[in-house]
């Protein structure tokens, strides 16, 4: 006999209002993480900071909010209404068994407010608090150390110039965590000790990590390693973490540095000071000096999750190693005598050697996440590279400017590598459309986005 899937209860998660496309594919990979998975009670306004979940139990809510750095607070949903007569009513038919165990007499609760969009006076929460007298509370109020915190929620909706008289939805519950968002702060690229131009935004690194559904004794990889920040996202997380990167003195911390009012980088600038900065260098694995289009990988299913930033040519255009036949002009030198010939790497190649290898040396199940960039006047969704091997989980876009942006792109192997495999891409049409983004430099700084900007400028006036 099939055992019955356990009850799903009705949890209000309160959302924070950045990065709006990237919350539901993080509060979604991080539910799989958790053993459940999305079901929303209602269609969710992907905007809104309100979205009613339907979760398995109080635990599994807790272990979302561990991890979501999108997310600020979860409640166990009590009652909901858009109106205070319908909140009421909802209140009333809740059932007061699930309502006990937290209103004894010998507990102590307090009751906050939240309102979005819409500041209310002291004199008015206290009458929106009084007017849930007919709740069987029979503890006693603690403002300081409550042992039950309760909150009503008001939704005054997204327009700050069209905020109405009432609220547009009103919600009711028991708090049960807060999410991660400290993180935001303790790890901010500001405070760390070696960073880059190009330096990952921490709260853009934990997303990429949620997203990558990284988790303890996971190995992460990234093939363009930079400074290491995504390293230390998957490394909090509790994964063993390593990379490669092309640029010797990036990797050994050598040369100039990108920090305002430093000339040089200091003698313990490295990937591993900045682990050790958080404590974190017990998960530090290694950072290696390689060609990402020269794979140096025995070939196996090697790493859970690639998490990565391919160098897309906005400070620099991209690099590879050279042939010996390639003219000796073009060596550059770096320090301590190490050489390499630098060769043109056109964006579309960079990204389909990151799918081979990515398809190659995942585990199954192993996610990819990634940073393509987009001239947006040319975007459609075909141009996104794809392989037979990995299955596209979502696709989030954060603007650079009004003609380009760049999308994170997460994929999980859904299907083991064969030979068959190695340039699959080659047969598929969809190849040729997005070697037009190889070109993707020379739009960012062009005349016409010049133009564009000014013509922006001008119907503003």
């Amino acid at each position: 006999m099939a055992l019955a899937a356990p009850a799903l209860r009705r949890y209000l998660l309160l959302l924070a209002q950045e990065h709006l496309e990237f919350r539901l594919p993080e509060i979604t990979s991080l539910l799989s993480l958790c053993g459940g998975q999305f079901s929303s009670e209602q269609e969710i306004r992907v905007n809104s900071p309100f979205w009613i979940l339907n979760i398995p139990s109080e635990e599994m809510a807790r272990g979302l909010m561990k991890r979501t750095v999108c997310a600020k607070s979860i409640f166990e949903l009590w009652g909901h209404g858009r109106s205070s007569g319908e909140l009421y009513a909802s209140l009333k038919n809740y059932p007061v068994d699930k309502m006990l165990p937290y209103l004894q007499s010998d507990s102590t609760y307090k009751v906050h407010i939240h309102t979005f969009n819409k500041t209310l006076t002291q004199a008015q929460k206290i009458e929106k608090i009084d007017a849930l007298e007919f709740l069987p509370f029979k503890g006693k109020v603690n403002l300081k150390n409550p042992q039950h915190i309760f909150w009503i929620l008001e939704d005054y909706g997204m327009n700050p110039n069209d905020v109405p008289e009432e609220p547009n939805h009103l919600y009711f519950g028991r708090w049960i965590a807060d999410g991660q968002r400290e993180l935001i702060e303790s790890y901010s690229v500001k405070k760390r000790h070696f960073i880059g131009n190009t330096s990952m935004d921490a709260c853009l690194s934990f997303i990429m990590a949620n997203h990558g559904r990284v988790k303890p004794n996971d190995i992460v990889y990234d093939p363009f390693v930079g400074t290491g920040g995504l390293l230390i996202s998957s490394a909090h997380f509790g994964a063993y973490v390593c990379g490669t990167d092309i640029d010797y003195n990036t990797i050994h911390g050598l040369g100039k540095a990108s920090r305002k009012n430093q000339k040089w980088r200091g003698p313990d600038e490295n990937i591993r000071a900045n682990l050790r900065q958080y404590g974190l260098e017990k998960y530090y694995l290694d950072a290696l000096v390689a060609d990402s289009s020269r794979p140096i990988w025995r070939k196996g299913m090697l790493f859970d999750a690639i998490i990565t930033d391919p160098p897309y040519g906005i400070r620099e255009a991209p690099r590879r190693m050279g042939s010996q036949k390639e003219t000796v002009k073009s060596v550059e030198r770096s320090t301590e005598n190490h050489f390499f010939v630098p060769s043109s790497y056109h964006l579309s190649d960079i990204f389909f050697d990151l799918l081979k290898f990515a398809a190659e040396c995942l585990v199954m199940g192993g996610r990819l996440v990634y940073w393509l960039p987009i001239y947006r006047p040319e975007y459609t969704e075909e141009i996104i590279p794809r392989h037979p091997c990995l299955k596209l989980i979502s696709n989030c876009e954060q603007m650079l400017s009004s003609h380009t942006s760049r999308r994170l792109i997460t994929m999980e192997k859904v299907k083991e590598f064969k030979d068959q495999d190695e340039n699959s891409y080659l047969l598929d049409g969809q190849y040729l459309p997005y070697r037009g983004h190889n070109s993707f430099r020379e739009k960012y700084f062009s005349g016409v986005t010049k133009r564009i900007a000014k013509e922006e400028k001008d119907n503003q006036k």
